[in-house]
């Protein structure tokens, strides 16, 4: 298996689309209110279901000329340029202002006027009906499109050729502008655009048509950053990345919930509507395209619509909080009513897929009591206070909690732990009958050495084998970290505590928070390959927004296994290559003349020339036999670059000391070689010379260390805090063969014609 990001200059292969592809719509609302669109795929048409917070809240139908959401091959190309193009489609709503109301649908566009300035105008639709204000056929010529509430009295020519955005603004019935007070009970709207034809010369649009085959790692998605997404969209991606079989899908924190008037949740409820209507068209594409679902519920809600009963707390009364911004908070398993409406949004959403023709199958997804960053554990809402014995001295601490007292509290909330997923799990079942269940765990927040005593509470023995049908682990926290030894043992012991054979346990790898953090992906599929490798039937990619985020792609079979070729180039040839190092850099002139530069890759890329380097016949017939044997430019391999090839100043023998790796912190055991260039470049090297890396901490010679691929050192034991880790080695260059012809003959050599064989650096981790 490997893994590259796909990058905007790859050339890939094209489709075309209409422009208006009807799941390639998106919402967006303020927080609180809701909305979710939905496609039908034996027509093109799409529909918005709505529910409002406030009285001035207004939902987008969104299309955007900059297709940003997806996987970068996927994308539609940019094309800003709407002149030559007519969009028609039939209006049909409910619970909405209607076509000819004052504050009525209207297409808000966005872009630049003919002078290239910045402008929004607003285009009411009711001026381009024909039918009556909930039901109408719309007719928009962009070529001939006029702004303005009152046509032809207020008519304003919309520019067309340099759109960014549009979006049809959706409003309630009730709506009432500059008004923030909630409605007492939010109102809910339907719309929907059916028949939906664009038509004209610019009515088509070129799309990245990039199809990754089928490869054996699962995906997790997350609707909390999905929701603005059509589900047809979501389920072509997971099919365009080679995922198949099974999706472990977390329905979120906060985009599901419904609400009372009062903005929290309405326990009498599973799910709002918009939530249900995606999730009813997400299960039937997923059974379509022969996927099974996970449906992952968890125990976290975002705080602000948390009822306060419901939270968590800690010994000082404050509630569970999350570093999220927004923070979320945890929901107390002590609390009945907050554990019954979880067993209610479980079964709700296993109903969905059953009724979609899937199979039962439900995630208590990181079920825990909360341990703050001051190590105080949540246990104490007024019901969980309530299970403890008298006298209990709550915990401050947990991690200098050694007392028979706090050991017996820990135990009794692992037990209310335990009981709180089995409920939920058994609500699911009461449902739709027997289900197959899964329990997920977060490893490095439940198995800490600095707090040996939260297992009790967080990995309870009531969770043991057969209480769920598979343990799901997840620990990436350990991997990006560098803690791969940790993420080894912690797996090991989790599972032996509760008693999950391997044939029962699933792997989850990920995640990556920011796009800034996306080498972490090197770690995080070195470990989903060492489950694999380990016999663990299944393993997931968390998650499906962060893959599409960095561009992250999977491939496996036999061009994975082939694509790297661990041999070394003739030296003998390659001394006398020419070397270029070059970079990605947009350059834009302004109208001004002056100039704008983007660097759009972190390091340099090299190319070489070995052609200088044949001088005779007999290297001539090496080099032939060599590109035959990766197949031209198939297959890489090492190649020792003449100017650069020691860790040491001027290509001198190499010491211990030549470059500092990074700092000991008594944690991490894996640390990357590097090679920096003065204040500017600092290269990964991933394949140095084996036997001449030579590794130093705090300024001593060690060899408690090994060298694992990619070009990591890792330690038996974590260096100390503060303790300066350093190496010194011999190194290759990854390189393949430029082209996948070789044009040489002995007659063109004999005759002194220059000869060019240029080789590539291959990007590694």
């Amino acid at each position: 298996m490997r893994h590259w990001f796909t990058q905007p200059e790859l050339a890939l292969e094209e489709a075309t689309i209409k422009r208006f592809e009807p799941s390639h719509w998106i919402v967006d609302f303020p927080r609180g209110s809701m909305a979710s669109v939905t496609t039908t795929t034996a027509r093109p048409d799409l529909a918005v279901d709505a529910t409002f917070a406030r009285k001035n809240d207004l939902v987008g139908l969104i299309f955007e000329s900059e297709d940003r959401h997806v996987h970068i091959g996927h994308r539609r190309v940019t094309d800003r340029n709407y002149s030559r193009c007519t969009l028609r489609f039939r209006w049909r709503s409910q619970g909405l202002l209607a076509l000819d109301a004052v504050n009525g649908p209207t297409l808000t566009i966005e872009g630049r006027d003919e002078g290239g300035a910045a402008r929004t105008w607003f285009v009411r639709l009711w001026n381009y009906a024909q039918g009556d204000g909930s039901d109408a056929v719309v007719t928009l010529p962009f070529g001939a499109l006029d702004a303005g509430f009152s046509l032809p009295a207020e008519a304003e020519r919309v520019w067309p050729e340099a759109i960014d955005r549009m979006f049809i603004s959706l409003v309630p019935i009730g709506f009432e502008a500059g008004n923030a007070d909630r409605f007492s009970s939010p109102p809910y709207g339907r719309a929907e655009m059916t028949d939906i034809e664009c038509t004209g010369s610019g009515g088509t649009v070129a799309i990245k048509d990039a199809f990754v085959p089928e490869h054996d790692y699962r995906i997790c998605t997350a609707y909390d950053d999905l929701y603005h997404l059509t589900p047809e969209r979501v389920i072509d991606e997971i099919e365009r990345l080679g995922f198949r079989k099974l999706v472990n899908h977390y329905v979120g924190m906060s985009h599901y919930p419904a609400l009372t008037g009062n903005g929290l949740v309405d326990a009498a409820q599973a799910m709002t509507i918009p939530a249900r209507r995606w999730h009813e068209n997400f299960a039937a594409l997923a059974a379509a395209r022969n996927f099974d679902i996970i449906w992952s519920v968890s125990m976290e809600l975002l705080e602000q619509l948390c009822p306060e009963a419901w939270k968590q707390r800690a010994w000082d009364g404050e509630p569970a909080r999350t570093g999220y911004v927004p923070p979320s908070t945890l929901l107390s398993p002590a609390v009945p009513q907050a554990v019954a409406y979880l067993g209610q949004v479980a079964a709700a959403f296993v109903r969905i897929g059953v009724d979609a023709g899937l199979p039962a199958l439900i995630q208590v997804g990181e079920p825990w009591w909360w341990v703050r960053s001051d190590n105080a554990i949540c246990l104490y809402d007024s019901q969980a206070s309530t299970h403890w014995p008298i006298g209990h001295v709550p915990i401050a601490d947990v991690s200098v909690a050694s007392s028979a007292d706090a050991m017996a509290v820990l135990d009794l909330a692992g037990t209310l732990l335990s009981l709180a997923t089995t409920q939920i799990v058994t609500a699911a079942s009461a449902e739709v009958g027997p289900v197959r269940s899964h329990l997920l765990a977060y490893l490095p927040s439940i198995m800490r050495e600095d707090a040996p005593e939260i297992v009790r509470a967080n990995l309870p023995i009531g969770w043991a084998s057969p209480a769920f049908d598979v343990l799901q682990l997840e620990d990436y926290e350990w991997v990006t970290e560098g803690r791969s030894e940790l993420s080894r043992t912690g797996i090991a012991e989790a599972s032996g505590r509760l008693g999950y054979a391997t044939q029962r346990r699933h792997y989850l790898a990920g995640f990556v928070a920011t796009r800034e953090e996306r080498g972490d992906w090197q770690a995080i599929m070195e470990a989903a390959a060492r489950e694999k490798a380990a016999g663990t039937p299944e393993i997931f990619i968390w998650a499906l927004p962060q893959v599409l985020r960095d561009g992250l792609t999977i491939s496996q079979g036999e061009e994975a296994v082939d694509s790297f070729r661990d041999v070394q180039f003739p030296l003998e040839i390659g001394q006398a290559s020419w070397v270029e190092p070059h970079f990605s850099t947009s350059i834009v002139t302004g109208s001004s003349g002056f100039e704008y530069r983007n660097v759009e890759w972190e390091q340099a890329r090299l190319r070489f020339d070995v052609g200088p380097g044949l001088r005779s016949l007999a290297d001539l017939k090496i080099l032939l036999a060599f590109f035959r044997s990766v197949r031209g430019n198939a297959i890489g391999f090492r190649f020792r670059d003449p100017t650069d090839f020691s860790s040491a100043q001027m290509g001198g023998e190499p010491t211990a000391s030549d470059v500092v790796l990074g700092m000991g912190d008594g944690n991490k055991t894996r640390f990357a070689l590097i090679k920096p260039y003065g204040d500017g470049e600092i290269r990964r090297i991933t394949r140095p010379v084996m036997n001449e890396v030579k590794v130093s901490v705090a300024g001593a010679v060690v060899a408690n260390w090994s060298l694992s691929d990619g070009g990591f050192v890792e330690f038996a034991v974590p260096p100390g805090p503060g303790t300066t880790i350093a190496a010194g080695f011999l190194f290759d260059v990854p390189v393949r063969f430029l082209d996948s012809h070789l044009r040489i003959s002995g007659r063109t050599h004999l005759a002194g014609e220059a000869v060019s064989v240029p080789l590539i650096e291959i990007k590694e981790g």
